[in-house]
């Protein structure tokens, strides 16, 4: 019989990421935590693109601390953990600070040190990570337990998301996936994205690996003119505009999630 005591609740940690920047990760991000805490999860929300910051601009949040504070000792991780608009919590990054533009050991450390305090304390946290496929972003994406990638209907940024997804897959040994279109023109559009990567990725990836990557879709968010209007007033779309396509999408995908 075995004697391990349980150790601590521990959240599910998911990377959300991208192919290439201007696709929505970031609203993705703030919208999705809001609707997992509409249906009672207790969620943060991390920015780790951490030279380039913008939670804090989609969010409207002025933040006095930030990452940057805690790494550098200057305030502690509860100190910087802030509460957003929507009912979640959040851990912004200072913006354009060259520093953390390649993952030194000290960073990759205080990373890793900040998710495993955080961690026990919500049921879900949500990692924003840079778009692309730099050292910072597949370290970042290394620390999570299920990947969500990002991505719409254009070419390039199928092009983009394939090439993230073959690199997860074989530095990272990922082997199931989630993508979430937006900007989908039309109902069905997000299947049909998935099924085009999936088939890319069995053509050109599988053969090479010991099992198979498999893309799941998580859902899709309609082309919505609310989201830019949302985005503009710098306001979540659940409180500016509730009952729009694309807030109904995203509670269909927090639900779906939670399954």
């Amino acid at each position: 019989m075995s004697d391990a005591t349980p150790g601590p609740r521990r959240s599910r940690i998911a990377a959300i990421t991208s192919g290439k920047g201007g696709v929505g990760k970031t609203f993705v991000a703030a919208n999705l935590a809001a609707a997992l805490a509409r249906q009672g999860r207790r969620v943060l929300v991390l920015d780790a693109d951490l030279g380039l910051a913008n939670l804090d601009v989609v969010l409207n949040l002025y933040p006095k601390i930030t990452l940057h504070d805690v790494f550098t000792g200057k305030a502690t991780l509860a100190e910087a953990i802030l509460p957003a608009p929507g009912g979640f919590s959040v851990l912004l990054a200072g913006s354009g600070m060259v520093e953390y533009s390649r993952m030194t050991p000290e960073v990759r450390e205080q990373l890793q040190h900040v998710i495993d305090e955080v961690a026990p304390n919500y049921d879900h946290v949500l990692l924003d990570t840079g778009a692309g496929i730099s050292d910072v972003v597949l370290y970042t994406v290394s620390l999570a337990d299920e990947v969500i990638v990002v991505a719409t209907p254009e070419p390039t940024s199928m092009t983009d998301a394939y090439a993230t997804i073959k690199v997860l897959a074989t530095t990272q040994g990922r082997r199931e996936m989630q993508v979430l279109v937006n900007q989908a023109r039309r109902p069905g559009e997000g299947r049909a994205v998935r099924q085009q990567l999936q088939l890319v990725v069995d053509r050109y990836v599988n053969p090479g690996l010991d099992s198979p990557v498999r893309l799941c879709l998580l859902g899709e968010l309609p082309s919505d003119p609310a989201v830019r209007e949302a985005v503009l007033r710098r306001e979540l779309l659940f409180e500016s505009l509730p009952g729009t396509a694309a807030s109904v999408a995203m509670v269909a995908i927090a639900t779906r999630m939670l399954q």
